[in-house]
């Protein structure tokens, strides 16, 4: 399948709606063309294992290959990280979420007991420790089902990146995707995203502006602008929905 030169700069939603996911996986190939081979080995490594998990996960309208794919490409081209363990994690940050006893059957160990942490053990084990802890960090723990689903889930999120530097880069990519994409969705998750993430904007602009997050000042800029976009798209959607 042919792509056109421009493919490079297009946007990254447009490209999914145009080309779906080969444009997308066309995409990431060209970003990490800019690292060296044993990186570009590692990336492909995670990018077979993120599609083989999800292999059978679908996204509303799309494979849920899509989103792990523009969390990625996020990550190098629009925050120029260029550490591969944290792009790893990116294409992972569902993984033990979603698949952990998958995960825990790869490393011969049983699907029974803590299966989370076996999980974790498979990623330390193929990519590394830094790469499960950063995993880790961005994995919704079992919540509480007297209370509050969605409180749970910032209170989670503001605890987690609190302490990891990287995982905040990758959250904010997956939020990004979530928030700003929210407009992308159909039915009634347009709403229910919208009502779950719209408080979650003040968290990453607190999170993203600390001296410790470990971006340049332009791609900090570049985020505060994603998260002001988000908040318009969901004060749209909760504030005036006719």
């Amino acid at each position: 399948m042919e792509f056109p030169a421009y493919l490079a700069t297009m946007p990254m939603h447009a490209i999914t709606e145009i080309h779906g996911e080969p444009g997308l996986l066309a995409r990431f190939r060209l970003e990490v063309e800019a690292f060296d081979e044993s990186a570009r080995a590692r990336l492909t490594e995670a990018l077979d294992l993120a599609a083989d998990l999800h292999r059978d996960d679908r996204r509303v309208r799309e494979p849920y290959l899509n989103h792990l794919l523009r969390v990625a490409i996020r990550l190098m081209h629009h925050y120029q990280v260029r550490d591969v363990e944290v792009i790893v994690a990116g294409l992972l940050h569902d993984a033990v979420e979603d698949h952990p006893a998958e995960l825990a059957g790869l490393a011969g160990l049983p699907a029974g007991g803590d299966v989370t942490g076996a999980a974790l053990v498979t990623l330390a084990e193929r990519f590394g420790p830094r790469v499960a802890r950063l995993v880790a960090a961005v994995t919704n723990p079992a919540y509480d089902p007297g209370r509050d689903r969605d409180a749970q889930y910032r209170e989670h999120v503001a605890a987690s990146l609190d302490r990891e530097p990287w995982a905040r880069v990758i959250k904010v990519s997956d939020f990004t995707d979530n928030g700003v994409g929210v407009i992308h969705m159909v039915g009634p998750k347009v709403a229910r995203s919208a009502a779950k993430y719209r408080p979650l904007v003040p968290v990453f602009r607190e999170l993203i502006a600390r001296p410790d997050t470990p971006l340049s000042a332009p791609v900090k800029g570049h985020i505060f602008a994603q998260l002001d976009l988000a908040e318009e798209r969901f004060s749209a959607i909760l504030d005036h929905p006719n």
